[in-house]
């Protein structure tokens, strides 16, 4: 087909393709970054965000910056979730993330510049890459006690919110992951057994975790307490309802005494379903939905307090508290099935019920969020989630890296070292993966008022001084000097620092790949050929 024939076809599509494609790409990317980058380190700078009808929120939190934030390009929409799925894996390291990757695609659009191709530096950066993961484990360090711990936890505070509250949620964060660091689920199940609730009112240092389920909830209207010491304790994960057709039918009443035949029935068949719990022993039933007025009373009458319409994850969570096993039919409820309690209180806060049911077999929990505005309660819990997902990780990869951008310079000083071993042009790809790495401490420096050119030169020079545990050697963001961040408890986890580069280098790489992009200029639909067809 001709370039006419081409350009027919397309008519109705703006194309973009070639260096212009790539350099309208790396724009977007860089565009992206400079939203977030003044965020990074322990003296980042919180960003603003309005919504459409005027309400304001105040973060430090790079990801919340870039979700939150109205964005149409393409190219910065694929980063955007880049960037989102670090904050799924590793819960920290965004900022880092979207810095890295753009710093990458401008690195190499100089060297396209230079004439190199980008399946070159494509290469280059995978073989940088994969040099840089070795490297890693080389200077990694084991954080096998508690203190190291809440360092590292700490770390990825900085700049979030002020350190006294830092502290007091780093220790929350570890005595949560502590109880779950026995428990199967994956590394998402911090957030699945951990319920965040905010109240109203309150300083920001009343946050507190609880062995406990929280919920904005009342019992239902009964003669039943609302406090108890204890007892047994059902969960249906179903409803509690009158007896209904299986069929959809209609039923035609001849006799004034069918209708209350009927109502009857279902009355006996309610009384039934209580007494069999009765006979069990429960005193608390938590429903799943629905629960039918008539059963209300014969519940009350029976001394059960009853809850319902509850979320399936709070049904877990005090199915895990209590050891009660879920049922759908209450019939079918053996004592195997229910479950033990240590108490439940209701209390109410701010003009709100809140009801607390406490087990002691632990497994679940609830962290309540304080604060005096609905703003800082906000950014308490996007920090707590920071702390908490770093908390949770560390139990099963404990090994931690030098902050202050240590990793970074030294990576870059290796990955420096190894390109001369390149005899291609993947050489000068090296090179430039190198240099991107610098941007990490040049970032840190910035935002913390210092000079990035002397702080990087200064890095890398006492490094390379420094004959054992140079790699250590790092900027501490408060004060400006160049310390040993081992002895400055200043640390980053391996997990965040591996996801960081390596997502980084992904998306650096997906977006070099693309040489082409089309803009339809209307949508889909049966496009019309009989012009471009000869009759015969």
């Amino acid at each position: 087909m001709s370039d006419a024939e081409h350009d027919v076809a397309l008519e109705d599509t703006d194309r973009i393709h070639g260096r212009t494609a790539l350099v309208r790409n790396v724009a977007a990317a860089i565009s992206l970054s400079n939203a977030v980058r003044s965020t990074l380190g322990p003296r980042g700078m919180d960003k603003m965000l309005v919504d459409e009808e005027g309400n304001a929120s105040v973060t430090n939190d790079g990801v919340t910056v870039l979700e939150k934030a109205r964005v149409e390009h393409p190219t910065a929409n694929l980063l955007i979730a880049s960037s989102s799925s670090q904050d799924r894996s590793a819960r920290d390291g965004t900022t880092t993330t979207v810095i890295l990757m753009a710093e990458m695609l401008q690195n190499a659009l100089e060297l396209i510049r230079a004439g190199i191709h980008p399946s070159i530096i494509i290469n280059g950066y995978r073989i940088a890459n994969n040099k840089a993961l070795e490297e890693l484990d080389k200077i990694s360090r084991n954080a096998d006690n508690r203190v190291l711990k809440e360092a590292v936890v700490k770390t990825s505070l900085q700049g979030k919110i002020d350190s006294l509250l830092s502290k007091h949620l780093t220790e929350l964060a570890l005595n949560a992951a502590e109880s779950l660091s026995d428990e199967d689920g994956g590394k998402d199940l911090e957030r699945l057994r951990i319920k965040r609730i905010q109240i109203s009112g309150g300083k920001a240092l009343d946050c507190e975790l609880l062995p406990a389920l929280v919920l904005a909830k009342t019992k239902l209207i009964g003669k039943t307490s609302t406090f108890s010491d204890g007892g047994k304790v059902a969960i249906i994960d179903g409803a509690i309802e009158e007896r209904k057709l299986s069929l959809d039918a209609q039923i035609e009443i001849n006799e004034l005494g069918a209708l209350k035949d009927f109502q009857t029935r279902n009355e006996i068949y309610l009384r039934e379903i209580v007494e069999h719990l009765g006979k069990l022993g429960v005193d608390l039933l938590i429903v799943r939905d629905g629960i039918a007025d008539e059963a209300i009373s014969i519940l009350s009458e029976a001394g059960i307090t009853a809850y319902r319409r509850f979320e399936r994850e709070d049904l877990e969570r005090l199915s895990k508290l209590t050891k009660t096993n879920m049922i759908r039919d209450v019939k079918k409820i053996t004592k195997e099935d229910v479950g033990e309690y240590s108490s439940r209180s209701e209390e109410n806060i701010g003009g709100i019920n809140y009801t607390k049911i406490w087990g002691e077999f632990g497994g679940a929990m609830t962290v309540t969020i304080r604060g005096s505005t609905p703003e800082i309660r906000d950014e308490i819990g996007r920090a707590f989630d920071d702390a908490l997902g770093v908390s949770h990780r560390l139990t099963k990869e404990g090994k931690i890296l030098p902050g202050g951008g240590a990793t970074q310079i030294h990576l870059a000083r290796k990955l420096r070292e190894y390109a001369t071993t390149q005899s291609g042009r993947e050489q000068m790809a090296i090179e430039g993966y190198a240099a991107a790495l610098e941007i990490v401490p040049r970032t840190l420096a910035e935002n913390a008022g210092y000079d990035p050119i002397d702080i990087v030169l200064s890095l890398s020079a006492a490094q390379s001084k420094k004959k054992q545990d140079g790699e250590w050697i790092g900027l501490n963001g408060n004060s400006g000097e160049i310390l040993d961040m081992f002895k400055e408890e200043i640390f980053d986890p391996k997990f965040v620092v591996e996801h960081a580069i390596t997502g980084a280098t992904e998306a650096a790489i997906s977006i070099l790949r693309i040489d082409d992009v089309l803009w339809a200029k209307k949508g889909p639909e049966t496009p019309d050929w009989s012009n471009q067809i000869e009759d015969n």
